[in-house]
């Protein structure tokens, strides 16, 4: 065997280093996640390194500073929540039942998991989450999704399609800001219940009232088949 050959070939130990550095990394972010549950954002490293029984120089070995591990651990929430709210990204039922679907799996989310929910948002003491990426993405991405969905549905009728992604991140931002500031403010009058029905009805009118004045009529009882 040539040695050009032999240099291609994967070296053992680092192949047996690279498993092991990414199972501490598994095991630091599932410990990260866990200690934010519970205790909530304002958790340090060394209550981490505790948890996944590391030595907190491990943790700064595996991550380049307590930003990448917020930002991983953000990753690993959103993983989590996505896998709960994606199959109400395609609506079924009727519009009606398609909204409450999307709105309850949310909410029940976030009333499930509220420190998770709240780290997305603010990040550790240290590390404000200002300008996340990887938490704007993802509204992005769903509210993407959404405008394809809505400039589908204005096509398939003949209309103009270039509103649809600016309604899509208006109905989006409504429920983040709504539901950020009701989180924010535990004592409030307001129930779980009373923000969905408010959430729901709200999403429904801008809907409604912009399909509307692009010469779209759909009702809540409309199947989404027929979209």
């Amino acid at each position: 065997m040539t040695k050009t050959a032999e240099s291609a070939q994967p070296d053992g130990r680092s192949t047996r280093w690279n498993d092991h550095k990414e199972q501490r990394k598994a095991r630091i972010l599932d410990a990260a996640l866990d200690a934010v549950n519970e205790g909530g954002a304002d958790v340090g490293v060394q209550q981490i390194a505790e948890r996944a029984d590391v030595p907190r120089s491990v943790v700064y070995r595996i991550f380049k500073d307590r930003a990448d591990l917020d930002e991983q651990l953000r990753v690993r929430i959103l993983e989590m929540m996505m896998t709960d709210l994606t199959p109400t990204l395609t609506p079924q039922g009727t519009v009606g039942e398609a909204i409450s679907r999307a709105v309850e799996t949310y909410l029940q989310w976030i009333v499930k998991y509220p420190r998770l929910h709240h780290f997305l948002g603010k990040g550790s003491p240290s590390t404000r989450a200002t300008g996340s990426k990887v938490v704007t993405g993802t509204k992005t991405a769903i509210a993407v999704q959404l405008g394809n969905l809505l400039g589908a549905i204005l096509a398939s009728r003949g209309k103009p399609s270039k509103m649809a992604e600016p309604l899509a991140f208006g109905v989006i931002g409504l429920v983040d800001v709504s539901v950020n500031r009701w989180l924010s403010q535990p004592g409030s009058d307001v129930s779980g219940t009373e923000l969905a029905e408010f959430l729901e009805l709200s999403i429904w009118q801008v809907l409604d009232g912009n399909l509307r004045r692009m010469g779209v009529d759909i009702t809540l009882e409309t199947p989404i088949s027929e979209l």
